[in-house]
Parts: C-alpha cells; structure tokens; sequence
C-alpha cells in the first residue's frame, strides 16, 4: 500500500529509508531551504527516485537562508571541522529546520489521503540536532495526529540507531552510497572533514563496509 510521504534529502540516511519503504512510498519531497550542499543532494535524490519509479518533487524554502542562522547556509568555508559532540558544530544547526519540514510534508500527506511521514533521524544525531531527538519527534507525532482529520503519523524508525546500523541495512538492500551526498561545504568532493563526513567516514568503517565516498 502506497501510503507515505518520505522528507528525502538525498543523503545517505534518508536513500537507505527511501529504499526500505520503498513499497509504502507515494512521494518523496526534497526541500531547497539554501544549504551548502543543496544541489549535489537534490541530484542525488532525483536518481534514486528515477530508480525506484516514485514521483519526487523539490519545495523551496528560500525563506530560511534569507532570515536563519546557520553556518550551513553561509558558504563552505563557514562549515568548522570536528566530531557531531564538539561545540563549534553548533554553528551547523538550522533553527527547527525539521518541524517546518514535517509541517509541510503532513499538509502534503491530509492532501493526498496519505497517512504516515517519514522521517531519517537517528541517534548519531542527538547531541547536536534537537529536531532529531525522540522527544521532539513524539511531540511532533502528536501535534499532526491531532492536527489533521485522517491523523497523519510520524514514522521515524532509526531514531534509536546509528548511522553504522543503516550502512549495513543499506548494503543488504544494494544501495550504491556512491550517489548519496552528505558534505556540509558542498563540494565537488566530500571535503573529508566537516561533522557529517566524519560521521559517514566513520560510519562505513564501523560497519566494516567499503566507502565508495570519494573525499578530498
């Protein structure tokens, strides 16, 4: 049954989730709020639905990169180096960037009778993110239960788990991480170095799976 909505960056969290609820997925909704990494993400996000044959579409929030701060949407060299638990990554957090997108992919969902949202926050990113953290996910559950007549649901499956857990769960499904980006700075290459390819670098290395990232 085709009955979800997934917020899909084109990133590798939210390609593994695209490809495990691929039989439940009737849209996948990229949002260009002006980060860094926008247009090597969005590509990204195009092939893997093309792949899969589910429709995908881009919403723009240009509105954030003109009136939020945040060092994701002020340029590469803004990007600081380190480790998700160190305070300059901080600077990276989007203000309540995943409630707008949960906002809006929930009105998508009332509109099309589609009753679950998808979401690809895991436990890497607590220490940073609020927005990712499974009290902000259960009180967001509930405000689009009772928000919307056909009580739209959150699902958000890998809140509890690492970013090495949805590797391997990649790899069992075939995912090519080749055409996944994460890079906060935006490069032709993954820098190597900023939060989130220290992350990605870490992750394959956790799972015991071969990186095809190509770094700088």
């Amino acid at each position: 049954m085709k009955d979800s909505v997934i917020i899909y960056s084109g990133g590798l969290d939210s390609t593994t989730l695209l490809y495990e609820e691929r039989e439940r997925v009737a849209l996948a909704v990229t949002f260009d709020y002006g980060s860094n990494h926008a247009a090597r993400e969005i590509a990204c996000a195009r092939h893997h639905c093309e792949q899969l044959g589910i429709e995908h579409i881009v919403i723009e929030l240009g509105f954030m990169s003109h009136y939020f701060q945040s060092s994701l949407l002020s340029g590469g060299d803004a990007i600081p180096s380190g480790n998700y638990d160190e305070e300059n990554m901080k600077s990276t957090v989007v203000p309540f960037r995943n409630g707008i997108m949960l906002s809006i992919a929930c009105g998508l969902a009332e509109s099309r009778g589609l009753k679950r949202v998808l979401i690809a926050n895991h436990g890497g990113d607590h220490a940073i993110y609020p927005d990712c953290r499974p009290e902000f996910i259960h009180a967001m559950d509930a405000a689009m239960r009772a928000g919307t007549y056909i009580n739209v649901e959150i699902a958000a499956p890998y809140t509890n788990l690492t970013k090495a857990d949805l590797v391997r769960r990649g790899a069992k499904l075939g995912i090519d991480y080749g055409q996944t980006y994460s890079c906060y700075r935006g490069g032709e290459k993954h820098c190597g170095t900023c939060g989130t390819c220290t992350e990605r670098r870490e992750a394959f290395q956790e799972a015991g799976i071969a990186d095809p990232t190509i770094y700088e």
